[in-house]
Parts: structure tokens; sequence; C-alpha cells
């Protein structure tokens, strides 16, 4: 009869341990039984994401079995993208909620331990791509969206809360100067040196990953071209050296910048990274560094950051 008990004991132990492993996902975090809809209804700080759900009609999209990865905005963070309340939100064209939405859904997924170091590309359930860097700072998606909670699991899925929405490149580096009427002399300046040896323009819209560093229309006058008319009379070459000092020949964003970092730009020169105080960056004839005033601004073909001085090489 004693060891009868035992036996009895034994597998009642065995039967735990294995009810108690079914119910952790393979990254041995606890997988809530809740789907990512749920878990976003739920959260009050997430009320307006709910809402943008509702309204795009993909409640059941992200309630379906599988294995997303939703970057979810804070209401905070809508409220900073002009969609601060549910009137703001209906009042965007459902397709185009639909694009933004599924922008921050990835179709795998990817627990923090999951993402590797450094920056990586995503195709989105968008079709789109993002990009996700892992550093020691933490983890961000396209440059300056980061990552504020991670991991809550969902039965189908995991939700990283990010403190920005994130929205899908539709243009180019050229179309995203000529969409921006504070970059307009940087527009005339790529057209005036395009008639040069070396299409900028073209270059500019190339399918290969660029950063341009793009000075404000303010930078230019203050680098002595007073009006537009004044960079048209510009010799093109003495413009291309200088607006390909502006260009690095690869995807960088904010979140990749190091202190004393000094990337070679297209033109072969190099400038120089600072982050005490605000990220600038320096021309090595300029007498001070440029404050780097928006970063981010994510195009189909590089990334743009906008600056307050012109780069002299």
């Amino acid at each position: 009869m004693k060891n009868y008990l035992k036996l009895i004991f034994g597998l009642l132990a065995f039967s735990l341990v294995v009810f108690s492993c079914d119910d952790n996902d393979d990254d041995g975090m606890m997988q809530s039984q809740k789907n990512i809809t749920t878990l976003v209804g739920e959260n009050s700080n997430l009320s307006l994401l709910r809402a943008a759900v509702v309204r795009a009609g993909l409640a059941n999209t992200l309630s379906a079995s599988g294995t997303m990865t939703v970057f979810a905005p804070t209401n905070e963070a809508f409220a900073a993208a002009g969609l601060g309340t549910e009137a703001a939100i209906n009042a965007v064209p459902v397709e185009t909620l639909k694009g933004i939405l599924m922008y921050h859904v990835l179709s795998q997924k990817y627990a923090a331990a999951d993402i590797p170091n450094g920056t990586t590309e995503l195709t989105t359930a968008s079709s789109a791509k993002a990009y996700v860097t892992k550093n020691t700072r933490g983890v961000y998606v396209n440059g300056n969206a980061m990552v504020t909670t991670a991991d809550v699991m969902a039965s189908n899925g995991v939700v990283h809360v990010i403190n920005k929405v994130l929205m899908p490149p539709s243009q180019n580096i050229v179309q995203l100067a000529q969409s921006n009427d504070n970059l307009s002399f940087l527009v005339a300046a790529v057209v005036r040196a395009s008639q040069g040896s070396t299409n900028v323009a073209q270059v500019l819209s190339t399918t290969n990953p660029l950063t341009v560093f793009a000075p404000t229309n303010q930078a230019f006058i203050n680098a002595g071209f007073a009006t537009t008319d004044a960079i048209m009379a510009a010799d093109p070459a003495t413009l291309t050296g200088i607006l390909t000092y502006h260009v690095i020949g690869a995807r960088v964003f904010s979140s990749d910048l190091t202190e004393n970092a000094m990337p070679t730009t297209l033109n072969g020169g190099k400038v120089t990274i600072t982050l005490t105080g605000g990220a600038k960056v320096k021309g090595n004839a300029n007498a001070t560094a440029s404050n780097i005033t928006a970063t981010d601004i994510v195009a189909t073909n590089g990334v743009v950051h906008v600056i307050d001085q012109v780069l002299l090489p």
C-alpha cells in the first residue's frame, strides 16, 4: 500500500510538471490566453489604438490565431501624431488608417530577446519596410520610436508598447524634400547641382539606402544664399561638392548615432557626430556643429535628418 501511494503521488507530480511547461511559450515567458485585440482593449493607455483598430476594421485580424508582433503606440504617441481624440482618428480615411496600423504589425513573433543587436530590416504587414534597432540604450523602431514596455505576451503573438506612431514611407528622399516648404532651398540646390556633371537628384532618388542631413531654408540663408535665385546662380560643381557632403551611403537612424562617430559621406569627406546636449553634426570647415532639429524622417530609400546649418567640407 505504501509503495502504491508513492506511485500515485509520483504520477501527480509528473503531471503537474507537464502542465506547468505547457503554460509557457517557447522563450520561457508566461503566455497569455488573451489575444492581441483583447490585451489592447484592456489597457487604458492604449485606448486610442483600440479606437483606431475598430475604425480600421482590424479587430478580427489582431485576434486571429498566429504568431504576430505588434508595436502598440500609447495614447500620448497618438496625440503627438495629431490623433489625440477618437474624433480625430475617425476623420482619417479607413484605408489610410489601416495602412498605418498594419505598418505596426509583423507576421512573425519577435520577443525582445529574438531581436539581434544592431539594426534589422523587417517587412511589415503593410508590405513596407520597418527598421528595428537594438543597442545598449534599448529597442527602437525607425530610429525614434522607443519600446517602453516589451514582451506583453498574447495567445497569438507579442505586443511591444512604443512612444511614437509609425508612418509608412511613401516617398523617396527627393520627394520628401519637395513636399516640405522648409526645404525649398535644398530642393533648388539639388536642381542646380544636377545641371552639372553629377545628377544629384538621381543620386538622391536611388533605391540604395541613404542618410541625408537636410539643411533648412534658414540654414542656406545663413550660409550666404539669400534666395533660391542665388542658389540657381551658383556653380553646379560647388553645390554638388556641398550636397554630397550631406549624404551618407547607408541608412543611419538617430538610434544608431554614437558620440564622436565620423561617418564618411558620398564626397569622401567625414562629418563628426556628437550627442552631448542633443544630437549634432559638424562639417570639417564649420566653426560650430549643426543641431539636428528633426530626426528619422523615413523615406523609401533612406532617412532624412533636418539640420540648422549647411555642412562645409
